[in-house]
């Protein structure tokens, strides 16, 4: 995502704040205006801790992590990564392990019970501001001083305007989020190049292309979807990549990339996303699809084994990817058919043209409100600096030890997998798994980093596929439009209503269950759902934002 979500703003005292933390990147107190006290906090802290510093806690600590268990590498204790992590920084995660597929549940309930670990990771943007009221979650902005990393990568990057869009009414943001040097996309298509090569076709470069090559295979092969796509993850309607990449085409926020709110450039003002033209736009097209049988039905509801098992028995030819699931997970499932290939192809283009919309702040990082407290608080927030923002630590948790699991130096390119060791088709002899075996490369660690350090983990044909992305103007995101306390209040319930009617009226639209031409009466449904409220009150956010910026 590249997958992103939004924040919101309010008084002249704390407009004034956001200039100040926005232009500055600076800490912001916690307490009004003085500096943070943090002399009963620093148990186990370095006195000298800054960039370019190993961190190494003054005396072993332990501290309680939700940790997201992945399918593709379920979560060992045994791994090495935990094993080298304590050895270089005395630190101990204790980990409360939640499988992937439970993970925003069971986040929200330990988070609004006060139950929560006081680390709380793999968490996106907006999703943060539902724990904020309730004083559950740390507003991290406070404490900037602590991580000397994070602050240099956000001034040598320029990511403060970024972060402004994460700041709310108070000027605070409560979410550590993965830092990107560069704009890049990992998301698209896979699609069996030999059936490409046996019906005389090229790669798809447009919307309309892809929809003649489903044509042209549906043709030679009637018993087949030739799409049939993957990751649905209730409640949102399934085939939440093709939503998105789709939508981002069009100009719309779909799928993975819905937010309730669009800005609209020409009018100078925010529109509800679910029911732009553009987004209307989105749901015509994969109608279509649907209506003509080029796109299986199930692909907005099948658990994810089903639609790879589509696509492995040949019952499919075109399914989301990213670099990893190719290499993984459908490249080694086509091996038993014939000559098979398949290739991740740059994502094809629509109305927007040669652009792409992605956002250089990844999801990140909450911590539990509790950890304020702790006598170990300033040690907590150095380690989160090293392991997630430093270049040494971002290294470790991707690539592990060198001389154990990579050779090289990422700065002159010349990384490279030990001889037995694998991760994403870099190093197909390897016989040990990097992700599987040692617990590196883990989604709960890897957020954000350089483009060298991001282009080390990609296979030639990765590199292809990034160069032709990068190629591609990436649209700007939209203006702050922080909420006060009341208003995200009021916001969050207002949303439950019209995000559940969006999710149940797309699909419903797309599967052809209801017609496009009661497009207005569903207008009208989020209307009663109170979706002009809700605007207005976005657009007041960003007027106040505005006024107070100048």
């Amino acid at each position: 995502m590249q997958l992103s979500r939004r924040a919101v703003l309010g008084a002249a005292g704390a407009a004034a704040l956001v200039t100040m933390a926005g232009c500055s990147g600076d800490d912001e107190p916690d307490d009004g205006g003085k500096a943070p006290d943090y002399s009963a906090n620093r148990e186990g802290a370095m006195d000298d801790y800054a960039v370019g510093k190993q961190f190494t806690a003054k005396a072993p600590l332990t501290f309680p992590i939700m940790m997201y268990s992945n399918a593709a590498y379920p979560y060992k204790e045994s791994w090495l990564f935990f094993e080298e992590l304590k050895k270089r920084t005395g630190v101990t995660l204790q980990s409360t392990v939640v499988p992937g597929s439970d993970y925003n549940q069971k986040r929200s309930v330990v988070v609004a019970s006060g139950d929560a670990p006081l680390i709380i990771p793999k968490t996106y943007h907006p999703d943060e501001e539902a724990y904020i009221a309730s004083g559950a979650i740390l507003p991290v902005s406070d404490h900037l001083d602590l991580m000397p990393n994070f602050k240099e990568q956000v001034a040598k990057w320029k990511l403060e305007p970024d972060l402004d869009g994460f700041r709310q009414e108070d000027g605070k943001f409560y979410l550590l989020p993965g830092l990107h040097e560069d704009a890049w996309q990992d998301y698209s298509l896979a699609i069996r190049t030999d059936i490409l090569q046996q019906l005389g076709l090229t790669i798809p470069k447009t919307w309309d292309d892809l929809h003649n090559v489903l044509k042209a295979m549906k043709q030679a092969h009637p018993d087949v979807y030739p799409l049939s796509d993957r990751w649905s993850t209730p409640p949102q309607p399934g085939g939440n990549n093709l939503l998105n990449l789709v939508g981002a085409s069009y100009g719309a926020l779909a799928g993975w990339g819905f937010q309730h709110t669009a800005w609209d450039d020409g009018a100078k003002k925010f529109v509800y996303a679910g029911a732009t033209d553009q987004y209307k736009q989105v749901l015509q097209f994969l109608n279509t699809l649907v209506a003509e049988k080029l796109v299986d039905p199930e692909s907005f509801t099948q658990p994810d084994d089903q639609a790879k098992q589509k696509f492995a028995n040949g019952k499919s030819f075109v399914m989301s990817c990213n670099a990893q699931t190719l290499v993984n997970e459908i490249r080694p499932s086509i091996k038993n058919i014939p000559g098979a290939t398949v290739l991740k192809i740059p994502v094809p283009t629509g109305p927007m043209g040669e652009t792409i919309y992605v956002s250089r702040l990844e999801s990140g990082v909450m911590l539990s409100a509790k950890a304020r407290q702790s006598k170990n608080f300033v040690a907590l927030m150095q380690f989160m600096d090293w392991l997630f923002y430093s270049p040494e630590g971002k290294l470790f948790a991707k690539w592990g030890i060198e001389g154990t699991t990579y050779t090289g130096s990422v700065e002159d390119g010349s990384l490279k997998l030990a001889s037995d060791v694998n991760f994403g088709g870099l190093n197909p002899s390897g016989t040990k798994n990097l992700q599987v075996e040692y617990g590196f490369f883990n989604g709960v660690f890897v957020y954000g980093g350089s483009t060298k350090l991001l282009n080390s983990q990609f296979p030639k044909e990765e590199l292809a596929f990034q160069e032709v992305m990068n190629k591609r103007t990436n649209r700007p995101q939209p203006p702050p439009r922080p909420l006060s306390a009341e208003e995200r209040e009021q916001a969050t319930l207002w949303e439950t209503g019209l995000k559940d009617t969006v999710y149940q009226q797309t699909l419903k639209f797309i599967l052809g269950q209801r017609p496009l031409s009661e497009w207005n009466a569903y207008v009208s449904e989020l209307k009663g759902k109170n979706m002009d409220k809700y605007v207005e009150m976005v657009n007041g956010a960003y007027q106040r934002y505005k006024k107070a910026h100048g």
